[in-house]
């Protein structure tokens, strides 16, 4: 019989830097990072300048590399994370496998946050906060100046609305859920009022009068309350994925939405219906697309509210809030301005619009400021964000914690002078 080859975790064999390169899948020059990470560890070949790697280790090495790939529960570093809440396929999404937009249509923002949070129907379902909560929210907002924009108020509201509870640490499902129906409504009631609106009825109708000086349209609330059900979840958004890494840490339920928010102020995010927004203002003004889409490539920016990584066709969130918007005579002068800014920009590139354009027909129909959308999308999203600190509280902790790819010079180093 012939002798075997010993396999690459036999007990004693040792690797040469290019045979573990080869088995973790990286470059010569990778593997001693994983050494100066104490990831591998590593042995001078004697009398000569290479190095050599217990093949037993670069193995394990190299299997947690895959797992981390592929990501799988407990692997630590995962590069996806598992969720139950939100699918997004074939220009559809779906909160909890039921489809969103058709959750829009028939339930409240408030009955749909509830459905992410619990998976149970709440019909009826009304937030309401405490008054002394509100009241030290809305002193905390009132110290801001005046050119602070609505995530700088919401922010500081979530923070003042913190203080103003001592048992904030309590991370239970039902303690998280108690703070979640009393954090909503109370970033909306930290707001400073615009115009009529309040109450303790629906969360849309409350919110109306920290966006519009008008009266509340009862079309046009209603159009506000789908926009902010469909706007609840997106799935792992930049703001989403830094509130599961707040959560990973154990930070309680205000700190994680407070990480959110804290991202979403960037104009690829949460700011992107307000640059809809002016340009739907100059369209209008202009009396046509083309002059305005035309000053927005030559400037060499996107032109705003077209088109959606995610969705190759159309963002059906787009589709049902202009659907709804169609029949609301207010809208339609927006509306026409929108459809000539898709029209115009089909010519050079075809792109579908998105629910940053369709949010800002809706803002420019109630002559709401520019800065309206970005209130609409935090307030929404904060549904989707304790959804995901609900998940995410059921996880080990910590386990958010990618490895950095060391490529700075190597050490040892003389300290500077």
């Amino acid at each position: 019989m012939h002798d075997q080859e010993p396999s690459p975790a036999a007990p004693g064999r040792r690797l040469s830097t290019k045979e573990a390169a080869e088995l973790l899948g990286v470059k010569p020059e990778t593997v001693y990072a994983y050494v100066s990470r104490g990831q591998l560890s590593s042995r001078r070949v004697p009398g000569g300048r290479g190095s050599t790697f217990d093949a037993r280790e670069v193995e394990a090495l190299a299997g947690r590399g895959r797992r981390e790939q592929s990501g799988s529960p407990g692997s630590g570093g995962e590069l996806s994370v598992r969720t139950r809440l939100t699918l997004i396929e074939q220009d559809r999404y779906y909160f909890r496998g039921v489809d969103a937009t058709e959750l829009a249509a028939h339930h409240s923002y408030e009955e749909v946050a509830e459905w992410l949070w619990t998976g149970a129907p709440c019909p009826g379902a009304v937030f309401t906060a405490p008054k002394a909560t509100v009241a030290v929210a809305r002193r905390a907002v009132q110290a801001l100046p005046e050119h602070a924009g609505p995530t700088d108020r919401l922010r500081v509201a979530a923070v003042a609305a913190a203080a103003a509870d001592p048992l904030r640490y309590d991370l239970s499902e039902a303690a998280v859920l108690a703070t979640a129906r009393i954090l909503v409504p109370t970033l909306v009631h930290a707001l400073p009022p615009m115009g009529h609106g309040g109450g303790d009825g629906p969360l849309a109708g409350r919110l109306w009068g920290r966006l519009s000086r008008q009266d509340p349209d009862e079309a046009l609330v209603r159009a506000l309350d789908t926009a902010l059900a469909l706007l609840a979840d997106h799935d792992l958004a930049a703001s989403t994925l830094a509130v599961r890494v707040a959560a990973s840490a154990r930070a309680h339920a205000y700190a994680a939405v407070s990480a959110g928010l804290g991202v979403i102020e960037g104009p690829l995010h949460g700011a992107a219906s307000g640059l809809a927004h002016r340009m739907l203002l100059d369209v209008l003004e202009t009396g046509s697309a083309g002059p305005v889409v035309a000053a927005e490539l030559r400037a060499g920016r996107r032109v705003p509210g077209l088109g959606h990584r995610l969705y190759p066709g159309e963002d059906p969130r787009a589709r049902a809030l202009f659907a709804l918007l169609e029949q609301i005579p207010r809208a339609a002068p927006a509306l026409a301005a929108a459809r000539d800014v898709v029209a115009t920009t089909a010519r050079h590139t075809p792109l579908h619009a998105n629910v940053d354009l369709a949010l800002a027909v809706l803002t420019v129909s109630c002559r709401m400021p520019a800065a309206a959308g970005e209130t609409i999308f935090a307030v929404s999203r904060t549904a989707g964000w304790i959804a995901h600190a609900l998940e995410e509280y059921g996880e080990r902790p910590l386990r958010m914690r990618p490895t950095g790819l060391y490529a700075g010079p190597r050490p040892p180093r003389p300290l500077p002078e």
